[in-house]
């Protein structure tokens, strides 16, 4: 059996985070997805689905992304149901992310900006050249392969 579900859209609005009563962050957020053709009138449609993440990818969410954000989601589709308060059954459909892929560009993204442009200050402060050595041999041992 295999349920899996990978969306590319953009966000319909901001995500909304909340927390269980136990503290674990949740967000919800919905997602616009064109579709690959056109209708009948030549116009490309989207599909508007809903999304759902927990934890700290919830958190990361919620603080770099807003309406409009283009985001890649990757979950496995989940049917719920509930009774509302005139006690009808209410079923919803949507998908349970494991993971969002925030995939607008640093200048689209202020905020995102901001946090980019720190980490890649912090990767260019660490990452020196190994081989920029006086030319000596290096010494690895077989044990310090992954392979």
């Amino acid at each position: 059996m295999l349920n899996r579900a990978i969306l590319v859209g953009r966000l319909t609005a901001d995500p909304n985070l909340r927390h269980t009563p136990n503290g674990v962050p949740v967000a919800n957020f919905t997602l616009a997805v064109n579709r690959m053709f056109a209708n009948q009138q030549g116009e490309r449609e989207a599909d508007f689905i809903n999304c759902v993440i927990w934890r700290k990818p919830a958190e990361n969410a919620a603080n770099y992304l807003k309406k409009g954000s283009m985001a890649g989601v990757d979950g496995r589709l989940q049917t719920r149901s509930y009774d509302d308060q005139d006690g009808k059954r209410v079923y919803v459909t949507e998908v349970v992310a494991d993971s969002v892929q925030f995939l607008d560009s640093k200048r689209d993204n202020s905020q995102q900006g901001n946090y980019q442009t720190n980490n890649r200050q912090n990767y260019q402060q660490n990452t020196q050249d190994p081989f920029a050595s006086d030319g000596q041999p290096i010494d690895i041992q077989d044990d310090d392969l992954p392979f």
